[in-house]
């Protein structure tokens, strides 16, 4: 029975550590940021993301829907420029699941004669930066960048995912008034 909550408990936390997108912000600190009313999509920046056109144009979406909910306006004459990079690398994690009260292998520990039972998972990680550009001055005043696990295999989830990134970043736009 501890074995079954130990490994339980192994398991959620592993599912949460994943789940979780690690999120940063930096801008230009000489910027007012209320003077931005309107965007648009930098498309030579967007073109050279090295991801599928499906995902630029789910993570465009999400982006446009945060943008908007923030009182910015999509237009043909914007004053910012959004630009999206990414980027991914595989992971492994490798957890050693001995329980807290048998350290040495001790009586109640099931495999008491040697094994060492660990826990691997393998997933990728990935990277998005969302960049923000002064049309006027072509200068970079702001970017976010959220890390975490990626989905890929369900689409349903893989927009979620897309979602959540895209959310979690955006929090910290405009400067100064984030969550």
């Amino acid at each position: 029975m501890k074995l079954l909550k130990l490994f339980s408990l192994v398991i959620v936390t592993t599912l949460v550590s994943c789940s979780t997108v690690k999120v940063t912000a930096d801008y230009d600190s000489k910027v007012d940021f209320n003077q931005y009313k309107t965007f648009a999509f930098y498309k030579k920046g967007i073109d050279k993301a090295r991801i599928s056109d499906l995902d630029k144009r789910r993570i465009m979406r999400s982006v446009e829907r945060e943008l908007v909910a923030k009182g910015l306006k999509k237009s043909t004459n914007p004053d910012i420029l959004v630009s999206l990079f990414t980027k991914s690398r595989k992971r492994v994690d490798v957890t050693n699941t001995r329980g807290f009260y048998q350290p040495y292998g001790g009586f109640y520990y099931p495999y008491y004669y040697g094994a060492n039972p660990i826990s691997i998972s393998k997933y990728t990680e990935g990277t998005l930066f969302i960049d923000l550009i002064d049309k006027d001055k072509k200068q970079l005043v702001w970017q976010g960048i959220g890390t975490g696990y990626l989905s890929t295999r369900n689409i349903a989830k893989k927009e979620a995912r897309i979602n959540e990134f895209v959310a979690k970043i955006m929090e910290k736009y405009p400067v100064g008034q984030e969550k």
